[in-house]
């Protein structure tokens, strides 16, 4: 009955809402250290500012644990689930295209590795040739070369960091739900949710496990 907006919200006006009033109401619901979450989403999603994968993976992120958080008070018609199942949907494209992306810069990188060690063996007969020729070892690798790995790195970490904490969320429930006194979490899920998200966690790791074997 009192709103800092009323409805019909835009996304905004919702995050601004959630703001204005968490203390006095969402912060009983859910954890009050969420807030973080619903700062970081409005300051991504609605300052027009553009955005990487990175942050699109965290900004995902943020949203399905902001929807798992309020799951533990309702489904809220239905709508939250759905909307849970839309939200991990879109990570899940994410996560995918980001592998693909990483898998098809590292064959392009194993071409580049080829190419240098061709060009390594040249200028090894060059040097016995004409000994004034020197420093090619120096100009083999570009400089752009180490910024790519090391970006790629952080994709692939990143990627596995996100495995990591829905499994051990997942885990955590699990076990929560056969042994009630052995942990304590304040975020509850269905048994169900709980061990088909394990299922697809599988699947996705036994993905990035053949990936890294290629």
């Amino acid at each position: 009955q009192i709103l800092y907006l009323k409805p019909p919200w835009t996304l905004a006006n919702l995050l601004k809402c959630y703001k204005k009033h968490w203390m006095a109401v969402f912060g009983y619901v859910v954890p009050r250290s969420l807030l973080s979450t619903i700062e970081c989403l409005y300051k991504h999603l609605c300052t027009g500012k553009t955005v990487d994968s990175t942050t699109v993976g965290i900004l995902l992120q943020e949203s399905k644990k902001l929807l798992h958080a309020f799951s533990s008070r309702s489904d809220y018609n239905g709508v939250l689930p759905q909307a849970y199942a839309e939200v991990n949907k879109l990570h899940q494209t994410l996560t995918e295209v980001r592998a693909a992306l990483v898998r098809s810069d590292s064959e392009q990188d194993l071409s580049e590795d080829i190419m240098v060690l061709s060009e390594n063996a040249v200028c090894e007969k060059m040097e016995g040739m004409a000994p004034s020729l020197q420093n090619c070892e120096e100009k083999k690798i570009h400089p752009s070369f180490h910024v790519a790995q090391e970006n790629r790195h952080q994709e692939i970490w990143s990627v596995l960091e996100g495995v990591w904490n829905t499994m051990n969320l997942y885990s955590i429930e699990i076990f929560q739900k056969l042994d009630p006194n052995g942990v304590t979490v304040t975020v509850k899920s269905s048994f169900e949710e709980a061990f088909l998200g394990l299922q697809k966690l599988l699947a996705a790791v036994n993905g990035i496990h053949e990936g890294i074997s290629r």
